[in-house]
């Protein structure tokens, strides 16, 4: 399993990414912003909200962490950032079955923010509130959707 940190901002993730990136001299950056990924023409995003970070991942000395923007538009399902739970724990694997093991198992005496589900950036995608008020993301393919829309460019 690989457990990472994972940051959300409220709109200023790139400069955060800017900052971290500086400061543990990343050797890898990737981001991919709103408007790098392609819109739903029912449902197109505010233009303040196409220039923010959907996505990112900064690498050093073989760690990682990954951040990305929390839209205004979607608070009504994550709530409002606040200091405390812009940190979350992300688990990336490819094995599902694992993946969906850990998600109800974590998810007991919690609750399920998003299922287990596919989505445009995930074979298998989902976020839970662990009983002790721990955020944790799961997601079968970061990595592959970072350099995927990273390389379409």
């Amino acid at each position: 399993m690989a457990a990472i940190v994972y940051l959300n901002f409220d709109g200023i993730a790139e400069q955060a990414i800017e900052f971290y990136s500086e400061a543990v001299h990343a050797n890898e950056v990737k981001k991919v912003k709103f408007s790098d990924f392609p819109q739903d023409p029912n449902y197109p995003l505010p233009e303040n909200e196409l220039h923010m970070i959907m996505e990112s991942s900064i690498e050093s000395t073989g760690g990682k962490i990954m951040m990305s923007d929390i839209l205004p538009s979607m608070k009504s399902v994550t709530g409002e950032l606040v200091k405390g739970n812009n940190i979350l724990i992300s688990v990336v694997m490819d094995d599902k079955q694992t993946l969906e093991t850990y998600f109800s198992n974590l998810s007991e005496g919690g609750y399920v923010i998003m299922p287990l589900s596919q989505m445009p950036w995930s074979s298998c995608f989902g976020m839970l509130v662990d009983q002790f008020g721990v955020v944790w993301k799961f997601n079968s393919d970061a990595d592959k959707f970072l350099d995927k829309v990273i390389s379409s460019k």
